[in-house]
């Protein structure tokens, strides 16, 4: 196999790999089974949370956060990472 075989290979496998890789809504933080995060929930697992942080990072500006956007806060330390 050429080194260009070798990097399409690993450039498709990768590609596969990536859904399996995605954020996750946590359920043990996620209490209402929505599949996305309230303020109200957050504030149980970082009481200090406030509303304008949250609002920061609620993207879409619908109230919740998707597992995309509680990822992006919990890459910045706002949110704990999911244990196991």
């Amino acid at each position: 196999m050429t080194i260009a075989h070798r990097i399409t290979a690993t450039a498709f496998a990768i590609t596969l790999a990536a859904p399996l890789l995605a954020a996750q809504i946590d359920p043990a933080i996620d209490t209402d089974g929505d599949g996305a995060y309230s303020l109200a929930e957050l504030q149980v697992v970082a009481p200090d949370m406030t509303e304008d942080s949250f609002n920061s990072y609620d993207i879409s500006a619908d109230g919740v956060l998707d597992a995309d956007e509680a990822a992006a806060m919990q890459e910045a330390g706002l949110l704990p990472a999911k244990e196991g």
